[in-house]
């Protein structure tokens, strides 16, 4: 019995956030419950998150679906990162409850969070985030409005490491060009499902 109890336990065991280090960070709504009633909302949340995190990570990407989000981070300060997260999804928590009259949790758990070991799994991991609107609601990438997308591929300021990413992918020309091969891939896929 004891014996299962450690590996039980071993499996619920939490990535460390470490400094220099790239992470996928994604959560959903309680129950599959959306964490999102509308565009505000969305605006709302990553005001927060800027508020609370914007000097603990760098963002390399996100994507926020009604019913959960992505976000590739990388950790420049990890000495309070974990409390900056606990404040940021709490008080996200508490305004979205007070706006939409509810009272339970909001998010599933603990934020899930994935060390990113290699340059490849963090470009593909780029391109699952941005074509999120793709693959849950058959939408356009390139026009949905709460992701990393747009902001990379304009010139307009951002917070976002958009120069890294980029080179990462050569040039931005590129970027567009693997973001495009892999949609197409995604659409012939589920067509034929």
């Amino acid at each position: 019995m004891q014996e299962y109890h450690l590996t039980y336990i071993h499996k619920m065991k939490l990535e460390i956030l470490e400094k220099d280090n790239y992470y996928h960070i994604y959560n959903k709504g309680i129950n599959g419950e959306n964490i999102f009633s509308n565009e505000e909302n969305k605006l709302f949340f990553l005001k927060q998150f800027h508020k609370y995190l914007s000097k603990s990570i760098s963002v390399f990407a996100y994507c926020l679906m009604d019913n959960h989000f992505h976000f590739i981070i990388k950790i420049e300060d990890e000495i309070n990162v974990i409390q900056d997260f606990s404040n940021f999804f709490n008080s996200y928590a508490k305004a979205f409850n007070k706006y939409t009259n509810r009272s339970s949790s909001l998010f599933d758990k603990h934020f899930k969070r994935i060390r990113l070991e290699d340059e490849t799994y963090l470009k593909n991991l780029i391109l699952y985030v941005h074509l999120n609107p793709k693959h849950h609601l058959d939408l356009n990438f390139e026009e949905y409005k709460f992701s990393s997308y747009q902001s990379i591929i304009s010139i307009k300021a951002t917070k976002l490491k958009r120069d890294e990413v980029i080179k990462l992918f050569g040039d931005l020309e590129n970027f567009v060009f693997c973001h495009h091969k892999k949609n197409d891939f995604l659409s012939e896929k589920y067509t034929f499902e």
